[in-house]
């Protein structure tokens, strides 16, 4: 299921810089979430597996099954919305897994999005939004409305902005000692100011949801691209120090907004 991936100079300079003792495999299927079966076959490759567990009362009555199961004390790797490179630090040391769904991509962008794995890795933070929320997931799902898939996929849009507004930091480093992962997360950006300046019209035409503008919204925070409103309000300092409770207020106004409209 897994195999050693052979990684080109740029990242391997990043991997020994963020965290030299982590490896970078190649998972012989995608997945959304690797079953603990599965994710227990990287016991064999590890020193030590130590599943992330949450209580149960942080989680609406009617959160998605995945998402109880992730929460529970089952080991598992990668959700729903977390792309095509997966990182985790419930191993030691830590993993970074690739699913074949990138092949056929540029080698320049894999190339970011494997750096930014390990940047991620690095980083003192929650492997994901349900660690970042905490007890206030409730908050959020109340704040939302939209039904528990919806809410799941806005909250993980919320964490992932979150996430960029540290990442892009070390990103615009990379012109000096990383030209090309630099000129890659650019280039990245470029391709999306459009989507994203379109994004109110496409919302208010009803030709995209309100989820999954967010979603691309707050992907785009990584890339340090302008944002229209309301999106432009998490990429702020503000949301960077306060994290889920501004990403809360943020979605009661902008709900309350969506309601008035």
């Amino acid at each position: 299921m897994f195999e050693a991936r052979a990684l080109s100079d740029r990242v391997e300079a990043v991997r020994e810089a963020r965290v030299p003792d982590g490896q970078v495999l190649d998972c012989e299927r995608d997945f959304e979430t690797l079953n603990p079966a599965l994710a227990e076959d990287l016991g064999l490759l590890v020193d030590a597996l130590e599943p992330a567990s949450y209580p149960a009362e942080w989680l609406p009555d009617d959160a998605p099954t995945l998402l109880a199961r992730y929460a529970s004390s089952d080991l598992t790797i990668g959700m729903p919305g977390d792309g095509s490179v997966v990182w985790t630090r419930q191993t030691e040391p830590p993993v970074v897994l690739v699913k074949p769904r990138v092949e056929g991509s540029p080698e320049a962008f894999v190339d970011f999005l494997l750096a930014e794995a390990l940047v991620q890795a690095d980083l003192d933070l929650p492997e994901h939004f349900i660690g970042f929320f905490e007890e206030s997931y409730r908050d959020l799902d109340r704040a939302v409305d939209l039904d528990p898939t919806g809410t799941y996929q806005v909250a993980a849009a919320l964490y992932d902005g979150w996430v960029g507004l540290q990442t892009r930091e070390v990103f615009a480093d990379w012109h000096d000692d990383h030209p090309e992962l630099a000129d890659a997360w650019q280039d990245a950006g470029t391709r999306l100011e459009d989507r994203v300046s379109g994004l109110p019209r496409a919302v208010a035409r009803g030709d995209t949801e309100f989820a999954d503008a967010t979603e691309l919204a707050c992907a785009a925070i990584k890339h340090a691209i302008e944002l229209p409103a309301p999106f432009a309000a998490l990429d702020t300092d503000a949301y960077l120090d306060h994290g889920p409770e501004y990403a809360i207020q943020w979605a009661e106004k902008t709900f309350d907004s969506l309601e008035d409209a």
